[in-house]
């Protein structure tokens, strides 16, 4: 069957994160991604690091399943190719510096003019107008100016998340967004423009913290613990390791203190007749939890909430991340090709028993710009040229 998207070609000027896990995620249902980079070096978030076996593991991790074409946007040919692929497109999505795609002469009033089809996604730091519209934005920046990281870390240092959260949702943002205008198009809308920022998408993942502080509230910084529910978090155990335990509500608390702890009594101390005043009295309430799972080993307390029904969790390392028994008896993990060999690739989040994801390899820098300009009916002779003149 084929893919939702496969009759869908992005063009997209990307760099970094968020713009290119948006259209991977376009690439995975189908779509011709064409990524456009700089002759050269390419999109910069290949030299990271090369931690991916060589490559860089943020690139592997959102360029699968794309074509890369390079191309010197500033040259009067480069912005002719551009124009060219622009006229075969469904979606264009760009991620450059502020007001550089303008600069460049693609306005959204030259897009809209000359692509009524087009559907134009803009991903931005922190939107298209505003006071804050022209400030460099990275994904730590806009964690610290939509108040992630003050709600993040230990009652000492605050922290950032981490993964790059700001781009994660902005990137998944802009891929809704995409979803969204197309679906519209062909209900007979035609094409528009979205415009999708790192900040206002962390702002709304921001929403709890938000209407927490709304009256005066503030949220305690608690390390892997929740801040207002308690106990829920890492506790540690007699063999050393450490298991981590959510209580939702009354009901639960009560069994997990008669069956996991063995001390029903603990239920009706006033220090912890509710989640308020378990939270208030945190410190002690995790003596008193570490005081029974002190002569447990892990496997043990993880048994006796399982038989409660108490929702626990082992605290993993991302060294143990690829072989989770979840991961790996699922066949969750596929493998995709690379400039550097096989690398593992995870399988989307969303699966469909109507179609199987795509799986395509993560290009070289250049890796179809002689393909790609060929089709677009350059000759041989001319595709010369423009290596030779630094065009592509």
């Amino acid at each position: 069957m084929a893919l939702p998207l496969s009759h869908i070609t992005v063009v997209s000027l990307e760099q970094a994160i968020a713009a290119p896990l948006a259209t991977r995620h376009l690439a995975d249902l189908g779509a011709r991604v064409i990524k456009v980079e700089r002759p050269g070096g390419g999109d910069f978030a290949r030299y990271y690091d090369t931690a991916a076996g060589g490559l860089c593991s943020h690139f592997a991790w959102a360029n699968r399943s794309k074509e890369s074409l390079t191309l010197d946007l500033k040259a009067a040919q480069g912005k002719e190719i551009l124009a060219r692929l622009l006229e075969r497109a469904d979606v264009f999505v760009q991620n450059l510096a502020p007001g550089a795609v303008e600069r460049l002469g693609f306005d959204d009033a030259r897009l809209r003019g000359s692509y009524p089809d087009l559907i134009v996604c803009h991903v931005s730091g922190y939107g298209a107008d505003g006071p804050y519209r022209d400030k460099k934005a990275y994904d730590l920046l806009i964690q610290a100016e939509t108040g992630v990281v003050s709600v993040t870390g230990s009652e000492d240092e605050a922290a950032k998340s981490g993964i790059p959260v700001a781009d994660i949702a902005g990137g998944m943002y802009a891929y809704s967004g995409i979803l969204t205008a197309l679906l519209q198009r062909e209900r007979g809308g035609g094409g528009c423009v979205l415009h999708v920022s790192l900040f206002d998408g962390l702002c709304e993942w921001m929403g709890f913290p938000a209407y927490y502080a709304l009256d005066g509230g503030r949220l305690p910084r608690t390390g892997a613990s929740h801040a207002a529910i308690a106990p829920y978090g890492p506790y540690a155990t007699g063999d050393g390791r450490t298991v981590l335990f959510a209580i939702q509500n009354q009901r639960e608390w009560e069994r997990f203190c008669a069956s996991v702890l063995e001390k029903p009594e603990v239920a009706s101390d006033s220090r912890f007749a509710d989640n308020t005043q378990r939270v208030q009295n945190r410190a002690a309430l995790r003596e008193e939890i570490e005081s029974i799972f002190s002569g447990l080993t892990a496997t043990e307390a993880t048994a006796r909430m399982e038989q409660a029904q108490i929702a626990n969790a082992e605290l993993r390392d991302v060294e143990a991340f690829w072989t989770h028994p979840q991961l790996v008896t699922r066949g969750r993990v596929a493998e995709v090709e690379s400039p550097v060999g096989t690398l593992p690739a995870l399988q989307p989040a969303t699966t469909n028993e109507a179609w199987a994801p795509r799986f395509d390899a993560i290009p070289a820098v250049g890796a179809d710009t002689q393909a790609l300009l060929a089709e677009l009916g350059y000759s041989s002779d001319a595709i010369e040229q423009f290596e030779q003149d630094g065009v592509v």
